[in-house]
Formats: structure tokens, sequence, C-alpha cells
């Protein structure tokens, strides 16, 4: 699951020499790799890449990861123009890409013999929520924090209440793709309401950008896991927050929304001395059967998309040696294998903390059949705490009807029951 609605994020970094002067052929050759895509010429399109992009992606991986964006995000429906600006010393064009249920920015940049030396696919930037920024009144006030996982630097926005603390704190780890720290997905920012509407409840959070929404690595990387993705950034995040002084080190907690919440036990056993774990929206079921599901139940995946698919996953968990371009999303077989072997509930179960689930009954991408699993799992287990909210959508926000995949395009905020459940819940286990 993507995100929120499954994006494949495409990623190739070739060599970035000087910017150059001849905008207007930079332009017309970034349309012209876009125009190619769209027509399915995906070979041509491989032979305009620069080597280092070349070597990291196949033509066969471009087709499947541009084949799948109709399957999460509909149909694509126009274009818009293209906005020049710089990006590692080389001009790079900023081309929005409108499907039916959302936008993606292409960002496409050339070298100077006419090659592409970058092409990025991205959610497009979201308009402001509409959650007011914090001001005098609101309970909290927020600053940026900066911590260092792999070397790297991850930058975060922390909410901290009103006070002298030391104050109960929160952890929050995104679902799966490159996510910024308010998790944007539409014009919606669940992990800022979440954050501000617990700091106003007296609990500190930080939410930080994901590794590879702040780091973006070259192609689909041969060796990179879900540890890598999330799970060691989440356990740096939780040791950062440990040797703040306005932080009760007794009373951190780790909440994980879907791919997050699936790996939130996992990150707390590997944290140590935390005071319990939230799962929000989390699957129950391992990812890849997820994933079956969700474009089985979707009228745009056809029957010979769908076996393939399952092919991929049965030759995945088989132990072949898959290349990335014949497996699921393009993303390469060694990752899809370290997912696949995360055991949400036997992580749980191997930790002698309290856990919160929560559901929304509006989910779409993580369905009843989770929330059962869950409840055969855990529903007996007096550590265990488990809410499901009706109303609520995938992101914690209300809504009528049947779940569609709309709902991530709606301008909404995370339902303040919700965010009072978990507030409530970690009250209840502070000393």
């Amino acid at each position: 699951m993507r995100a929120a609605l499954l994006l494949a994020t495409l990623v190739l970094l070739g060599d970035m020499p000087a910017a150059r002067a001849d905008e207007a052929r930079d332009r017309a050759l970034a349309l012209q790799a876009l125009d190619r895509l769209e027509a399915g010429r995906f070979d041509e399109v491989w032979r305009t890449l620069a080597p280092q992009g070349q070597a990291a992606v196949s033509a066969d991986q471009l087709e499947r990861v541009w084949n799948a964006l109709p399957l999460q995000l509909g149909p694509l429906r126009s274009r818009g123009e293209p906005v020049a600006g710089q990006a590692g010393g080389v001009r790079r064009f900023a081309i929005p890409l409108r499907f039916e249920h959302g936008t993606l920015n292409a960002f496409v940049a050339v070298d100077a013999e006419g090659r592409i030396a970058t092409l990025l696919l991205q959610p497009a930037p979201a308009p402001e929520a509409a959650t007011a920024p914090a001001g005098p009144g609101a309970g909290y006030a927020e600053r940026e924090f900066v911590f260092r996982s792999a070397g790297l630097e991850l930058p975060g926005t922390l909410a901290l209440p009103d006070g002298a603390g030391p104050f109960p704190a929160v952890v929050l780890v995104h679902g799966s793709g490159p996510q910024d720290r308010d998790q944007r997905i539409g014009p919606n920012r669940p992990f800022r309401d979440i954050a501000r509407g617990l700091a106003a409840r007296g609990i500190a959070v930080l939410r930080y950008d994901k590794r590879t929404h702040a780091h973006p690595q070259p192609g689909a990387l041969e060796g990179f896991t879900i540890d890598d993705e999330t799970t060691d950034d989440a356990v740096a995040a939780v040791a950062a927050m440990r040797k703040l002084p306005e932080i009760d080190p007794a009373g951190l907690f780790v909440l994980g929304h879907s791919q997050g919440g699936m790996l939130a036990p996992r990150i707390a056993r590997r944290s140590g001395d935390v005071a319990g774990v939230i799962l929000l929206a989390a699957p129950s079921r391992p990812l890849l059967d997820v994933l079956q599901e969700q474009l089985r139940r979707n009228a745009a995946t056809g029957a010979s998309g769908l076996d393939q698919l399952e092919r991929s996953i049965a030759r995945l968990r088989a132990g072949e040696d898959l290349p990335a371009a014949a497996s699921p999303l393009g993303l390469p077989a060694g990752y899809w294998r370290s997912v696949d072997a995360i055991d949400a509930a036997a992580d749980i179960r191997a930790l002698e903390i309290p856990v919160l689930l929560l559901h929304g009954g509006r989910d779409i991408q993580v369905t009843d059949t989770d929330w059962q699993g869950w409840r055969a799992a855990f529903g007996a287990d007096p550590r265990a705490t488990l809410k499901r909210h009706a109303a609520l959508s995938h992101l914690g926000i209300a809504g009528e009807g049947p779940g569609s995949p709309a709902d991530y395009m709606r301008s909404g905020t995370v339902d303040a029951a919700l965010i009072a459940d978990i507030a409530d819940w970690i009250g209840e286990r502070l000393p």
C-alpha cells in the first residue's frame, strides 16, 4: 500500500551537469519522455536515460511502474504546463499529471547530451489543510526538530504542550511511500492533525519527514529493506526523544499508521522501554495479501494483471531470484521479502506493554477482514484495547456512505473522537 493510494514512485538519478541556456530544447525533451510513457513506448524512454539511469532500471520496470499508476489513481485526465527550476545544478521541469483520484508531479531533468538525467514521480503538494497554524491559546507550541539516522539528518516538527513538563510523548510512524512529516495525502494532513490534537491534550508529539522523502535514493536500490525505509529511523526518533528534558522517558509511545502501524510493535521491540504502541488502520495480514485484495477490487485491474501479480508473489515467496522488473510494483524482491517477513501479531505477543488497535469502518485499504483478524488475535488479551469507528476512512477522517478513493482527495481533518481515544488511552497508562 504505497502511501494511501498504493502510489508507485519511480526515481532515476543520472549525471548532474551544470544548467544550460537551452531551456526550450530541455523542455521539449522532458515532454517527449512523458509522451512516450503515455504511448507505452518504454523501450524508447529507456534508451534516452543517462547511463546511471539505464543501470538502475529496465524498460520492463518502467512499464510496470507507469502502468501501476492508473490502478491506484484512476485514468490520467490531463497534463499541466511544465515549470522550470533548478536541482543539483541542472534545470529540471515539474509537470503536473492529473489523474482521476489525485495529481502527481513528474520531475524531469535533461543533461547536456540530451539524456534524461532525472525522472521522479511524486504526489503533488497539497493546498493548506483547514487546520490553523498553532498560535496563542492553542495549548501547545511547535518547533523544528532534527535527528540523525544511518548518517542522515531527518527534519521534523516537535509539538510541545504548554507548561514545564516533562510530558508523555508519541512518535508518529508513516505509512508506505515517500511521506513528509504531515503525511500529506491530497489536501489532508493527518499527522499534523493528530500531533496538534494530542499536544493540546498535554502529550508531546514528534512527526518527521520520512527518509525516502527527505533523501530520495537513486533507482529501486537492491538491498533496501523495510527496516531501511521505516523501522531504523523510527527507532532513532524514539531515542532522540528520550534524551529531551521536556519528555518523560517512561511515557514514550509509538503510533504507526497503515504500514507504520504494522511496524509499530517491531519498532517498540527494537527501541526498548516504550510505554505502549498504537496501531491505526494497520493490516493484520501480510502486506502482499492486502495488495492483491486491493487490486482485485479495482475495476481497472484486468485478469492478466492480477494473474501476473499473483505469479510474482508466488515466486517471491518461493525464494526465486526475481528481478525488480518482474516484482510487484517494480520494487526489488528483497524489499518485498523484508515486508512479507513482518508478523505484527507475533511482535505484539513478544512485548509486555499495552497496545491500542484502531480501525475505521470506511477504510477501503485496510478492510474489515483485517479488523476481524485483530479481534481474533487480541480481543481477549487484557493488554489490548480495540476500538472501531464506523464512519472513519483510512486517514481517520469521518465521512458518509461507502468509502472510496475520492475520500483521499476530499479535504477534512482527523476525527476529534479518534484523537480523544488516543489521548485518553495514553493518560490511563501513565503512572
